[in-house]
């Protein structure tokens, strides 16, 4: 078996449940942000009664916050993701709800929230968003930016079209059109490399939207390539695209 398929088939069969990457360390770096999302969060969660967090995944980041307020929920719609989530954020008191995939809504009564945060949303619920943020609540979010890791995408799927919904002037458009006023919105893109094939696999697997419909047999050809690239340069470099989104409701919004 040659170097490329044994890469290829650990890649296969390493478990991605729960939204973990831990299986890429020392095999793959993403660059960070340089506004320390976390950091920021944990500024504002200080000084708020009521945190919601939206697209928790396996609550890392709220279940990792070092104050908390009197009131903090999670939602997360993944099945095998809220199994993860759910007795790590029971033990600390935070509220686990269990919301859909497919549909846009939040069970929870208008004006509930201080502050609202999300970390890498599929698709942010703009209308829910404003529904539930008390009046001069904020939300605060990182989202995954316009083209991200497209030199990636192209490498394996050929040009693609240079439209993107998650451009930053759609996203403000959106937010405003929900009644919500953009007092941040930034975009930076951090360095992503991998360092063997394996680890390309593997993050296609769990970031199936970044090369849709992947899998191994039908895109071996690329992979092959990109094997041998990653060999002789030591590894593949593409870059990653993330916004820093602040937007408030105004007091005077009616929802």
């Amino acid at each position: 078996m040659s170097d490329f398929d044994e890469l290829v088939r650990e890649a296969e069969l390493a478990p991605t449940e729960g939204w973990d990457f831990s299986w890429l360390d020392g095999r793959a770096i993403e660059e960070r942000p340089s506004w320390h999302y976390f950091d920021r969060v944990a500024e504002r969660a200080a000084t708020v009664a009521t945190l919601l967090e939206m697209e928790a995944g396996v609550g890392s980041m709220i279940g990792s916050l070092p104050m908390l307020p009197s009131l903090a929920v999670a939602t997360e719609g993944f099945p095998l993701s809220v199994a993860v989530a759910a007795p790590r954020l029971r033990a600390q008191g935070i509220h686990l709800i269990v919301t859909s995939q497919a549909r846009a809504g939040l069970p929870f009564a208008a004006e509930s929230f201080e502050l609202v945060i999300s970390r890498h949303p599929i698709e942010p619920w703009w209308a829910e968003i404003a529904r539930v943020l008390e009046p001069g609540g904020s939300y605060f979010a990182q989202h995954v930016g316009p083209h991200s890791l497209r030199s990636l995408s192209e490498f394996l799927m050929g040009p693609l079209p240079e439209a993107s919904k998650r451009h930053p002037d759609v996203e403000r458009r959106a937010a405003e059109d929900a009644g919500l006023v953009v007092q941040m919105l930034e975009v930076e893109g951090p360095r992503t490399l991998f360092f063997d094939v394996g680890a390309v696999v593997y993050f296609l697997r769990v970031v199936p939207w970044i090369v849709p419909g992947f899998r191994v047999a039908r895109f071996l050809e690329p992979l092959r390539k990109l094997h041998r690239k990653i060999q002789q340069d030591g590894a593949v470099e593409t870059t990653a695209s993330r916004m820093l989104v602040e937007a408030t409701r105004s007091c005077g919004h009616a929802t």
